[in-house]
């Protein structure tokens, strides 16, 4: 469960407080607004001025390793978090803590290359991937430490329509709890509740399909 109490950034977010412990939730805004910004404070990627945010009791503050092993955050960019030369030798670098055994982490990345369907790609260089590709590695990398909660900002900003739905299907089928920051609208009604975001304040919570209308009708 992620706990936002009088949670705030200054310039950038103002005080919020609100509980998320739905499954899918989306996070939607025009730029600027401070979608990201309230995306990024779940795994303390972005401290609060004011206020706390915690994650299953964990404060992002005073606990911020603690919670970065149980927040997973894949960026809009995958070449932010694509760091080594391979697929495998990517998903790999993720897994170097938890499993130091060298004959271990290779059976894991393995089984995770498999999941996402990467197991061909698993020699070809980073660079050589499509962007699609790249960013199912990036969720992949993120993944394969088993985080309890995803968040995902503008995952899909950068891909064309049929990779846009292929990582949206990835996103929706995961068991962990999901938060993604998106403007594809009919991502984020799918979701079972979304917030909308304008100004550094959250001006709709609700069910998605009624948050999504809702933010059509503002911009309109």
């Amino acid at each position: 469960m992620i706990e936002f109490v009088d949670a705030a950034v200054d310039g950038r977010l103002h005080p919020i407080t609100v509980t998320l412990a739905d499954r899918r939730i989306a996070v939607i805004g025009a730029n600027g607004s401070g979608k990201s910004t309230l995306a990024r404070m779940i795994n303390g990627l972005v401290e609060p001025t004011s206020g706390r945010v915690s994650v299953d009791g964990l404060d992002t503050r005073r606990d911020g390793r603690a919670v970065r092993r149980r927040v997973g955050f894949v960026f809009t960019d995958p070449a932010a978090q694509l760091v080594m030369p391979t697929v495998a030798e990517d998903v790999a670098l993720s897994l170097r803590r938890s499993l130091p055994d060298k004959a271990e982490r290779r059976a894991a990345v393995t089984r995770v290359l498999e999941r996402f369907g990467l197991a061909e790609l698993a020699h070809r260089s980073v660079h050589a991937l499509s962007g699609g590709q790249r960013q199912l590695l990036a969720i992949a990398t993120v993944l394969a430490t088993d985080p309890a909660v995803l968040v995902a900002d503008e995952p899909t900003t950068l891909l064309d329509l049929a990779n846009t739905r292929r990582i949206g299907e990835v996103l929706l089928g995961l068991d962990q709890q999901v938060v993604v920051v998106t403007h594809d609208l009919e991502l984020a009604a799918r979701c079972d509740r979304a917030l909308v975001v304008d100004a550094g304040r959250i001006v709709f919570d609700g069910p998605a399909a009624a948050a999504v209308d809702h933010y059509r009708a503002a911009v309109s």
